[in-house]
């Protein structure tokens, strides 16, 4: 989507924020912003129960005595850390991308490390991932490493991106589940329920929207469907997809959010997750080599879905720079860095960019006011989390589909009669929602890519650098064999 002609500042916040520079304002970076909270809100909602309800190894929850008190600590620890890193990101990487805790990382957090430790020891590892991240990005060596990379292996980056995005908006929405054969449509091979129609509905009116060039098309959208939802359920009281219990109640009803009026609307928040860690205890709870890689695991997972996911988002929203580097990139990574530290400290696992913010750029975000403006409302949500649970998936995962179109649109940049491009593109893209992971998709390009250049005598035309993070890849995909073969349970 181009950006308007570029105009003088007005003034120093234009100037700061390069609003008039990047052909937007000030009402367009909001709304923008606005989208970009209701596509990711759900982090709120669903960091708390992966989280807030895994026991570690002495059987202790993270955020409390009980389920509810740890579920609601974590939900004000994701809010608050949620919305200063988004604010900060804005303000210092000026550019239209939010933060919040990471998911897959939340899991390999509450599944993999908690139950062999303390929640303050996995935590302390978490900001050791962080601290070497920051590490790296002060001496240069991340953005180095994105200088390595090919373009067109970037452009496969970003197209993988729009492919995930796209599966998540079909899988939340309940359109795309798994069952027999591996991946099924709808409820037993066909849409069924309130809730499909719902999705239908807001997926054809952003489309239309979208496709007539309509400002605020996606958060046209998402409201329009989210009362619509709402109607419906007051009629139908379709109920929820899944249980208190944590099983499906209900196949063809709402998922993760009944949209209905809540009975409160302020809550107050806990605080009862932030600030307890143990920097170095996992090294004793497991071991120096186990922790050592875990450590090593989480952090490649972080370094590269951030570079990845901005670098899909600037070509998206044409916010390169002529030379195709992203603007301010060093201050991205800074912030994103911190956000492993700010995650580890707050209990709420690392936090890291969201694709999702591709909904905000799809609507118009074009500069680091509209990260404002979502870091706000997260602020706000600490307070009337009862609000942010009215919109269910289906509202919300449309805009993640017509933004996946967006970014499927940079797959023109790739030439696929070159395999020794094509094949690591293709691998790229494809590995990312196949196994729900922007890091696996990109170590399994980078792999790929040198080993059909070496095999084609042409392995000097690879970055040594590409070299080296290509290595790290591939002990990071043999994580389970390398543990095995020391005795690491």
């Amino acid at each position: 989507m181009a950006v308007d002609t570029p105009a003088p500042p007005k003034n120093a916040w234009d100037r700061w924020f390069h609003v008039s520079q990047r052909g937007s304002t000030n009402g367009r970076e909001i709304r923008g912003g606005l989208v970009t909270f209701f596509t990711m809100a759900y982090i709120v909602i669903l960091n708390p129960l992966i989280i807030g309800t895994a026991p570690d190894a002495t059987k202790q929850l993270i955020g409390g005595s009980n389920v509810l008190a740890s579920i609601t600590a974590v939900s004000a620890a994701t809010a608050l850390v949620a919305g200063l890193l988004t604010i900060a990101m804005g303000v210092f990487g000026r550019f239209p991308v939010a933060m919040a805790a990471g998911l897959g990382i939340n899991g390999v957090i509450a599944f993999s490390l908690a139950p062999q430790m303390t929640w303050s020891e996995a935590m302390g590892l978490v900001v050791l991932e962080g601290i070497l991240i920051l590490i790296l990005v002060v001496t240069g060596f991340r953005e180095a490493v994105f200088h390595a990379v090919p373009e067109q292996l970037k452009y496969a980056i970003g197209v993988g991106i729009g492919l995930f995005i796209t599966i998540i908006g079909f899988v939340d929405a309940g359109i795309t589940r798994t069952g027999i054969p591996l991946i099924t449509f709808g409820t037993n091979g066909a849409l069924r329920g309130w809730p499909a129609f719902t999705f239908v509905f807001g997926l054809l009116l952003t489309a239309v929207l979208v496709a007539r060039k309509v400002r605020g098309a996606i958060l046209i959208g998402i409201v329009s469907t989210t009362v619509l939802a709402v109607i419906i359920e007051a009629i139908a009281k379709v109920g929820p997809r899944v249980g208190a219990d944590g099983k499906v109640a209900n196949e063809n009803g709402w998922s993760l959010n009944v949209p209905k009026l809540p009975d409160s609307i302020v809550g107050t928040p806990s605080w009862d997750t932030v600030g307890h860690i143990s920097l170095f205890g996992g090294f004793s709870a497991i071991g120096a080599v186990a922790a050592a890689l875990a450590v090593f695991s989480l952090m490649l997972s972080d370094f590269f879905d951030t570079m990845g996911t901005v670098f899909g988002l600037a070509n998206e929203g044409d916010i390169l720079e002529e030379d195709g580097e992203v603007p301010h990139f060093e201050s991205i990574l800074v912030v994103d860095s911190v956000g492993a530290i700010a995650g580890g400290v707050a209990g709420t696992s690392s936090n890291t960019s969201y694709i999702e913010s591709a909904s905000g750029i799809g609507d118009g975000a074009r500069t680091g006011v509209a990260s404002v403006a979502t870091g706000v409302l997260f602020l706000v949500a600490m307070f009337f989390t009862p609000l942010v649970t009215i919109v269910p998936h289906e509202a919300a995962t449309p805009a993640l589909i017509i933004v996946g179109f967006l970014m499927m649109t940079q797959i023109r940049h790739i030439d696929f009669t070159d395999y020794e491009i094509g094949i690591p593109a293709f691998l790229t893209m494809v590995l990312m929602p196949f196994t729900y992971s922007i890091t696996n998709g990109i170590g399994a390009g980078f792999i790929t890519y040198c080993l059909i250049k070496a095999v084609n005598g042409k392995a000097k035309e690879v970055p040594a650098l590409l070299w080296v993070v290509s290595a790290a890849f591939i002990v990071y995909f043999a994580y389970d064999p390398i543990t095995q073969l020391f005795g690491i349970s």
